[in-house]
């Protein structure tokens, strides 16, 4: 709560935190709206692809030309890298670039925001520790909800509650698993035109849709908090906020968890597709167990939702700003060396299951592409099953066919050993699995 404080010090001496933002897409201009009204932070760099669709992103969200004039645009990293840059925000959304940048900033001794979920939970367990070693911090993105999540996680176990659950909720049924970009827009209430026109990414929503963000962010949360995986992955209960204290509670309590201490999404759709009452689309939530009588009475004597035992609560977050509140991270990496969230271990995957039967010599396109959706694993059981990671499904062709519905493995694809990204992820499962197996 010192944050704004602990920025006015460094204003007031003339020494701002200075950011360097590598993609500037929606969460990266979210994030660049609020720039001029946070005196004190300055972004001096923006590294894009296209360093003149930066520069208009920057005119959308309102900045003045005269900060314009004053920001290098560019698609080189490097530049990032240099001067007196404190901070790095990787907001690019590609799981190989995301872990070469975030590298490199750690090698130049910059904290690293890491909007790039993708690549955290591809590689983010060696990531975190690398940047520890080297003495700097390595965070998840806040407004994002890994972030979110983590954050409420932390709130439960420091005030001495054991964490039953935690994750977010979403709009989900058991069939968008097989939706692809071509039938995307008919699930958001869209047409392809209208889409088009507001310059939205049919294969980037799709990833919402399809369920692989969702495992991705669940990964993400349980390798930062600690937290077990479902055994044969996510269940997407449909639940409202007052529900949750019922329905996310151990099956042997009466709720759907297979145990306490996992992560989880609550759909905002019932199966017969009609809308959740008081649904948490856009939110988070931590279910939290009384340690003692007495905590359950308090539950009770201030108001919170709780079971019909009254030991389960819930706490939860409605929405979820993303870019808006990224702010959170930057100014808690520079000034508090915190990060807001950090993997410190191995325990969630991603596992690329096909989306329809495929056959040898297809390329495989990815997250939320035709081919492929990503689905929670527990790590242990990803490495043994030796599954192909979603964030590793791009561009690379079956060597085997593959069933509908079934997991794509290291063997059912050409793989480039050399490849810098697949020896990343291979130092990574070394570091943080003792035996792994599959191989």
């Amino acid at each position: 709560m010192n944050l704004h404080r602990l920025l006015d010090a460094r204003r007031a001496a003339g020494k701002p935190v200075r950011v360097a933002l590598i993609g500037a897409g929606k969460f990266g201009s979210m994030f660049l709206s609020q720039v001029p009204h946070t005196p004190g932070l300055e972004v001096p760099v923006i590294v894009d692809l296209d360093p003149q669709r930066a520069k208009d992103a920057c005119r959308t969200v309102g900045w003045e030309e005269a900060r314009i004039a004053a920001t290098t645009f560019t698609a080189v990293p490097d530049k990032a890298m240099s001067g007196n840059i404190e901070v790095i925000v990787e907001a690019t959304g590609n799981p190989a670039v995301g872990i070469k940048h975030a590298r490199a900033a750690i090698a130049a001794g910059r904290h690293i925001v890491m909007v790039n979920v993708e690549a955290d939970v591809l590689a983010g367990p060696l990531l975190a520790e690398e940047a520890r070693q080297a003495g700097v911090v390595y965070s998840l993105a806040y407004g994002d909800q890994p972030a979110l999540t983590s954050e409420m996680v932390d709130w439960a176990r420091a005030t001495g509650f054991c964490v039953v659950a935690a994750g977010k909720g979403t709009k989900y049924l058991p069939a968008y698993h097989d939706v692809t970009p071509e039938g995307v827009w008919q699930h958001y209430g869209l047409t392809a035109g209208e889409a088009q026109s507001a310059g939205m990414n049919p294969q980037m929503f799709n990833s919402f849709l399809d369920g692989t963000k969702s495992a991705i962010e669940m990964a993400a949360i349980a390798n930062a908090a600690g937290l077990d995986v479902p055994t044969d992955g996510l269940l997407f209960p449909p639940c409202g906020v007052d529900d949750l204290p019922h329905v996310m509670r151990p099956r042997e309590a009466g709720g759907v968890l297979e145990k306490s201490g996992v992560v989880e999404v609550v759909s905002s759709l019932e199966r017969d597709g009609r809308p959740v009452f008081r649904d948490l689309r856009w939110g988070v939530f931590v279910v939290l167990e009384a340690p003692n009588d007495y905590a359950a009475d308090c539950f009770k004597q201030y108001g919170l939702k709780t079971d019909v035992s009254g030991r389960y609560a819930a706490m939860y977050k409605p929405y979820h700003l993303i870019g808006l509140e990224l702010n959170i991270s930057i100014l808690s990496a520079a000034l508090r060396h915190e990060p807001t969230g950090q993997p410190h271990g191995f325990r969630g995957d991603v596992a690329a299951v096909a989306k329809r039967n495929l056959r040898a010599g297809e390329m495989l396109d990815g997250e939320g592409g035709y081919t492929v959706w990503g689905k929670l694993m527990p790590a242990a059981a990803s490495l043994k099953a030796g599954a192909l990671p979603i964030g590793l499904a791009h561009r690379v062709k079956l060597k085997n066919d593959v069933a509908r519905g079934a997991v794509v493995r290291w063997v059912d694809v050409e793989v480039d050993a050399g490849n810098e990204t697949i020896k990343t992820r291979r130092a990574m499962e070394a570091a943080f699995v003792l035996a792994p197996e599959g191989r």
